[in-house]
């Protein structure tokens, strides 16, 4: 216990599955919380998202664990509304050391289906809203001079190239682009800069109809026994995803003080998905 105790963590995308996760394994080693999401539709996601309500589950997870916590509605396609969220965490807490830019979407199509809100949106979100919130939160945090983790939520997509993803894998690719940038710049000011590479991941984004149906084309209605067998072929190690409480220790030891000299990695959670020949 206490591997974040005293620090402050903003958290993108927090309302549910991977960012809620990491709010209240945070919260368990001792940080306080800034959880945001915009809780409503983009409009060109292949599952529902988020909402006022599980934003508010998210609070309560967090204060069950003895932890203090901010919430609020934010687009992070929005600049101003980021900036916003910023100046509420260090009105409570007075300074940010840990950054989850972890908000993120998914659709699915061939890239030259794809309409032009599909891949607006998922460029959009995906990698202008990091770098939105980073450029919110950065310049605070260099002032403070406590150092600091910044840690992009990413995907194997981030590595590799995935038939019907190309705009999400895009995003990812140029989220490592923008991570490895930052790592150069924010080094001088012992602020650490890195990404966690999930593969599947036990969340709403993927554990839906469309998605399954990705996998098994000529089913009419996969079960999630037969999603979990073709799922499970994707990876090195015998299993179809990866819970989100996987990837949050990976950001727990990320945010702490046991990894101080790590920047600039591209630290994979996939049971193996991204090397799998």
């Amino acid at each position: 216990m206490g591997r974040v105790e005293g620090k402050v963590v903003l958290i993108t995308g927090a309302a549910r599955g991977q960012g809620r996760s990491h709010a209240v394994r945070l919260a368990q080693e001792g940080a306080s919380v800034i959880a945001s999401d915009i809780c409503e539709e983009v409009g060109s996601t292949h599952y529902a998202l988020a909402t006022g309500d599980d934003l508010e589950e998210t609070r309560r997870l967090v204060e069950n664990e003895g932890a203090k916590i901010v919430t609020a509605r934010a687009d992070v396609r929005d600049l101003r509304q980021v900036e916003e969220v910023v100046a509420a965490g260090l009105a409570e807490f007075g300074h940010i050391d840990v950054v989850c830019a972890n908000a993120g979407i998914g659709s699915l199509g061939r890239a030259w289906e794809l309409s032009e809100k599909q891949w607006r949106d998922m460029i959009d979100v995906n990698l202008t809203g990091a770098w939105n919130t980073i450029r919110a939160v950065v310049p605070h945090m260099i002032e403070a001079g406590r150092g600091g983790s910044i840690i992009f939520t990413n995907s194997v997509a981030g590595t590799l190239g995935r038939p019907n993803m190309a705009h999400y894998a895009a995003s990812k690719h140029g989220l490592v682009g923008l991570m490895r940038s930052l790592a150069n710049e924010l080094a001088p000011h012992f602020i650490r800069v890195n990404s966690i590479h999930p593969g599947n991941v036990d969340t709403d984004m993927v554990q839906n109809v469309t998605g399954r149906r990705l996998l098994l084309p000529d089913v009419e209605d996969p079960t999630l026994e037969e999603f979990a067998e073709a799922a499970t072929a994707l990876s090195l190690m015998p299993v179809p995803w990866v819970e989100s409480a996987d990837v949050s220790n990976a950001v727990l030891w990320l945010a702490s003080d046991e990894a101080r000299y790590v920047t600039g990695a591209t630290l994979p959670v996939d049971a193996g998905a991204a090397i799998k020949a």
